[in-house]
């Protein structure tokens, strides 16, 4: 990114500014005529894989922790003064990044950002908070496997990139964790919490020169770094991941790999995920919901990283019904591909993405957080008019051609329930010949 100043368009009332500091931190901010409030989020370009196996879980160890405290600040310090202010504060880990934000009002704009400039620049990270916050993860890993709908999206995940970090939870494993020590994740934060890796995006009431005046006192003489190197994902899956539980209900998910967040199908493969399972009308909870009545919840969802991605189809149903269900979702995919999708899809479809943008810049959490994650992920701050026109543009053509490469990509069925493996006809699911 080159630095400038000021310029560009959001949405009306607003003004996107992007900079580079001198320090390396990319900052973004958007510029809310209408709004007394601001969200100050701090972006790190480091996720989930980007972790050693011995260090897996240690990105999410860190988002427990940074809000622990710091040098200057005890965690009731932060907590104290963000409550005195009605300010709200979260953090949260995904696969390739990490982040920490805060909401307050616009006069309170030196506060956020002096918390999280702390957080950022020197926490604390003590043994006893790693200690204590060890043992809260380690309960919210045994959560997550006691959760069906949470553990079968885990093994989907495993199954369809096996044996690569984007195949771990983001929780890590309970060995992980347990392993995990104060100096780990010190020696983590300090190679990957740098500002060339750390994306500063504002929005609300705010002026573009104050924060980047803000950033750069206080990051201009840290080391920069930069992005963490990658390992490139294998072409193998696993294609078919059961596990037995004595549940009352069958939680399936199929998941197939689709194309990184860079290529220019993803806006064909939104449209495609709408008409498959991603609304009420779609063509999935329409048949085996409101037809058929086989399931209280089924849906599609895809999701982009790096260098891959992926489409996947889940539902909760009686296990009686699982083959039932199964051949409809196979059928609905293979029907995509050999006959695409119709004008009156095409149109809904594309009214559903259209409003999903919109809707999601109706405060300045939600515009702090899409201007975040474009200029972490894509180098650039997306406008809203630029997304819509890609939206619009999308074909009937363009959503058959996904299609028709989803139907013969490499997938992965996991499901929790009581069954085995021996229960499934990998053939008749698609799953034969897809591990390589």
């Amino acid at each position: 990114m080159t630095p400038r100043r000021p310029a560009g368009a959001g949405a009306a009332g607003t003004a996107i500014a992007t900079e580079l500091l001198p320090s390396g931190i990319r900052l973004a901010t958007e510029t809310m005529a209408d709004v007394r409030s601001v969200a100050i989020g701090f972006w790190v370009g480091t996720g989930s894989r980007d972790e050693p196996a011995e260090l897996a879980g240690a990105s999410h160890f860190l988002e427990h922790l940074l809000f622990k405290g710091t040098a200057a600040r005890s965690a009731a310090a932060i907590a104290e003064a963000l409550d005195e202010v009605g300010g709200d504060c979260n953090a949260f880990t995904t696969k390739e990044y990490t982040a920490f934000y805060v909401r307050l009002l616009s006069e309170h704009l030196p506060l956020g950002l002096d918390i999280l400039g702390d957080i950022m620049e020197d926490p604390a990270l003590r043994r006893e908070d790693v200690d204590a916050e060890r043992t809260v993860i380690l309960d919210e890993i045994l959560m997550h496997a006691d959760e069906p709908a949470d553990l079968v999206a885990e093994q989907a995940m495993a199954g369809l990139y096996p044996g690569h970090p984007l195949g771990r939870d983001t929780l890590g494993t309970a060995e992980s964790v347990r392993a995990i020590t104060a100096d780990d994740v010190r020696r983590f934060f300090e190679h990957h919490y740098r500002p060339g890796n750390i994306v500063v995006s504002v929005a609300g009431d705010c002026a573009h020169e104050d924060v980047a005046e803000a950033l750069a006192q206080r990051f201009g003489d840290r080391p920069p770094g930069g992005a963490p190197d990658r390992q490139p994902v294998g072409d193998a899956v696993d294609p078919l991941c059961v596990v037995r539980r004595p549940t009352e209900q069958a939680h399936l998910v199929l998941a197939m790999r689709s194309v990184s967040r860079f290529s220019e199908q993803r806006w064909a493969h939104g449209v495609l995920n709408v008409v498959l399972g991603g609304g009420l009308s779609s063509r999935l909870f329409q048949k085996v919901r409101e037809e058929r009545g086989l399931a209280y919840s089924i849906w599609s969802d895809r999701s982009g990283f790096f260098d891959t991605g992926y489409v996947s189809v889940g539902a909760g149903t009686a296990p009686e019904h699982v083959d039932e269900v199964l051949r409809i979702v196979t059928g609905e995919i293979e029907s995509l591909a050999a006959d695409g999708i119709t004008e009156r899809e095409l149109a809904v479809a594309k009214g559903n993405l259209r409003s999903e943008v919109l809707l999601s810049c109706e405060d300045s959490g939600a515009r702090m957080s899409r201007l975040g994650s474009s200029v972490l992920l894509y180098d650039r701050a997306w406008t809203i008019d630029e997304v819509l026109g890609r939206i619009e543009a999308v074909d009937l053509e363009a959503v058959q051609e996904v299609a028709r490469s989803l139907a013969v990509a490499p997938r992965t069925l996991a499901a929790v329930g009581p069954f085995d493996a021996e229960s499934f006809d990998g053939a008749a699911l698609g799953l034969a010949g897809r591990a390589a």
